[in-house]
């Protein structure tokens, strides 16, 4: 079997300045790297600039996907490591939206060396809700959220997408979401929102080893504020930053609010 290229299985694209810090773009689940044209354009003159497919969503490869080896976040911080040493590369900012803002951590301990700082867009290391911990969700509203996905993909995705956006002034908003979800491997999407929905990643957050910046909105379905400020709490050297954006994809919904943020936050260094 020939080996992988992980660009290629990725859908990578890489734009922008030669100079300057790499900045890489990973998306959230249901959605594809498109998720960022309003964001990552901002930092081409003055950065390299990395956006991607995670397996299943855009224009990603899916011949090698294999069921049991995604059965975790972690097979697809493995793919992000990957990615980032076929890039060539120096360190970069890494900068994850929702799950993807979990898996930039997992990438991140896994191999420090490749990332020098992550940025979490609207991170949640478990959506579902614990004794003392507030996660968006009651385990019975996660199964009924799956079970419904399982059962219909299309209708799922054009009742939950207006939730996730968080932005009923903008139905458009809701509707580009919604397209999203139905562009994506349905299969590999039911997969991946069981792994999304499921996983409890709170206690890798101590162990994440490079500064963080974490993006909260304010007024968020799937990120409650308490987990942002739990995200901020548990890591050993973070920022947080509450956005006056409101739903969970800022990238779409506020993405001059957004751009703003990250490059006052680049600018430092």
């Amino acid at each position: 079997m020939c080996p992988v290229d992980p660009l290629r299985r990725n859908a990578v694209t890489v734009t922008g300045s030669p100079d300057g810090v790499p900045v890489v773009f990973v998306h959230g689940f249901g959605c594809d790297q498109g998720m960022w044209r309003h964001v990552a354009p901002a930092f081409e003159a003055t950065h390299p600039v990395v956006t991607l497919d995670h397996v299943g969503a855009g224009g990603s490869d899916t011949s090698g996907y294999d069921r049991e080896r995604y059965s975790s976040l972690q097979a697809y911080a493995d793919d992000l490591v990957e990615v980032l040493a076929a890039s060539g590369l120096p360190p970069v900012v890494l900068v994850g939206h929702s799950v993807s803002a979990t898996i930039g951590a997992l990438a991140a301990i896994a191999r420090p060396e490749v990332v020098r700082q992550l940025v979490m867009v609207a991170p949640n290391p478990r959506f579902v809700d614990d004794d003392g911990y507030r996660g968006g969700f009651g385990a019975d509203e996660v199964d009924e959220l799956l079970e419904t996905m399982e059962g219909n993909h299309l209708g799922w995705s054009a009742d939950i997408a207006p939730v996730i956006m968080g932005a009923p002034d903008r139905p458009e908003l809701g509707e580009e979401l919604t397209r999203s979800f139905c562009r994506t491997d349905p299969t590999i999407a039911r997969d991946f929102a069981r792994v999304t929905f499921l996983s409890d990643h709170r206690a890798d957050l101590a162990h994440v080893p490079v500064p963080t910046l974490v993006l909260q909105c304010s007024d968020d379905a799937l990120a409650p504020l308490e987990v942002g400020a739990f995200v901020h709490d548990q890591l050993p050297d973070s920022e947080l930053v509450v956005l006056a954006a409101t739903g969970h994809c800022p990238n779409l919904s506020a993405p001059a609010e957004l751009v703003g943020v990250l490059r006052a936050h680049l600018d430092r260094g």
